[in-house]
């Protein structure tokens, strides 16, 4: 429409200067301004149009380059630096905010086949004077992955406490989060380590034997008795599975185009076959229900925020952990599933810093402040 419009101009143009008759000298000169009005308006256009241009063509051919700019954009946008951290050859990638200050540093721990940029929604909400780390999770992402690598929950958390001692996160309490895999991991990580934790937060976490069937139970049989044949739901393939995954995993539904399903698809794709061994772990005897097995041994504070409509790991898992640890602190959120972080974001953080800062108080720390 704009190159319409300025053709036409143009064309206009054009046409009054082949009119017979000399014209005045300010008539010429009018002329000529309008002549450079013009040409602005084409190099504006024109201006505008490359990044409008590039912006279509990289939605139309590479939707997974957009997504990684995405991510780089709100990790910018939100002050957060991506960092690196060697342990033995072994290699670390993590974001991080803040500095360790009053309050206790918070480490995040994702969930399967995600990665540190999955905790940006709730990073978002978070008070930026808190020193907050979120990091790759073994294998995933930047993190390492090796062919010998140990990938049940008790080689993941051998692995954090590696990284946790590479950056000396450790030199005071800190307060662990993580979600589903990362939740599984975070339990026994506290567990294994309780002098290292002052409280800690768990989100849907996996490693429960909890009472009520989900519609994920019902596709884990299904796997179970093909002898694993059959295409996992957390592994998509397709946009029509990744837009499935989203169903199964969200309560909430997020229109999202088929250009961008497509580029979630092309960026996980190189590897869906770490995460397929990654699973297979997760489901095996002995990581299975190794949260559940570990509960006793907690003796941080605990806080469980849990989606009450979670298809993938059914909201009575909570019963379970309060009936070992009736100390706990229960957050169930209406009509949310199992992506806690994506669906309640700015709930998730506040359940999160008042529960830091009420613990920090119990412990006579600092007045409560944000």
């Amino acid at each position: 429409m704009i190159g319409k419009e300025i053709t036409a101009a143009v064309t206009c143009f054009c046409q009054l200067q082949k009119k017979p008759g000399g014209k005045k000298p300010s008539e010429k000169r009018a002329m000529a301004a309008d002549l450079d009005v013009i040409n602005l308006f084409i190099i504006a256009g024109g201006t505008l149009a490359i990044p409008i241009l590039a912006f279509v063509a990289s939605v139309l051919l590479w939707p997974s380059a957009l997504i990684k700019v995405y991510y780089w954009y709100w990790r910018r946008t939100l002050g957060l630096q991506v960092r690196y951290a060697d342990c033995g050859g072994y290699r670390f990638c993590y974001s991080y905010r803040g500095k360790p200050g009053m309050r206790p540093s918070i480490l995040m721990l994702h969930g399967f086949s995600a990665h540190k940029d999955t905790w940006l929604t709730v990073v978002k909400y978070l008070p930026k004077h808190l020193h907050i780390v979120c990091v790759d999770m073994p294998g995933h992402e930047g993190t390492t992955r090796t062919n010998t690598e140990d990938y049940s929950i008790q080689g993941q958390v051998r692995r954090i406490h590696q990284f946790v001692e590479a950056i000396r996160l450790n030199r005071k309490p800190f307060h662990l989060v993580g979600t589903s895999m990362g939740g599984n991991v975070a339990g026994v990580y506290a567990a294994c380590y309780p002098s290292e934790i002052c409280s800690m937060t768990l989100i849907c976490p996996d490693g429960i034997r909890h009472p009520c069937e989900t519609k994920f139970d019902n596709h884990l049989q299904d796997l179970e008795h093909s002898n694993y044949t059959l295409n996992i739901p957390l592994i998509p393939t397709t946009p029509e599975e990744m837009e499935d995954m989203f169903r199964l995993c969200s309560h909430v539904r997020f229109k999202i185009p088929q250009q961008i399903l497509q580029g979630l698809v092309d960026v996980r794709e190189p590897h869906n076959t770490f995460y397929q061994e990654v699973f297979m772990e997760l489901v095996g005897e002995k990581s299975r229900y190794a949260l559940q097995e570990h509960l006793h041994l907690i003796t941080a504070p605990l806080q469980v925020i849990w989606g009450k409509q979670d298809q993938v790991m059914d909201v009575s898992g909570a019963t379970v952990i309060s009936e070992v640890l009736p100390g706990c602190r229960m957050d169930l959120l209406e009509n949310c599933g199992h992506s806690v972080a994506m669906e309640r974001p700015c709930r998730t953080a506040k359940l999160i810093l008042e529960f830091i800062i009420v613990q920090q108080e119990a412990r006579g720390g600092t007045k409560k402040s944000s």
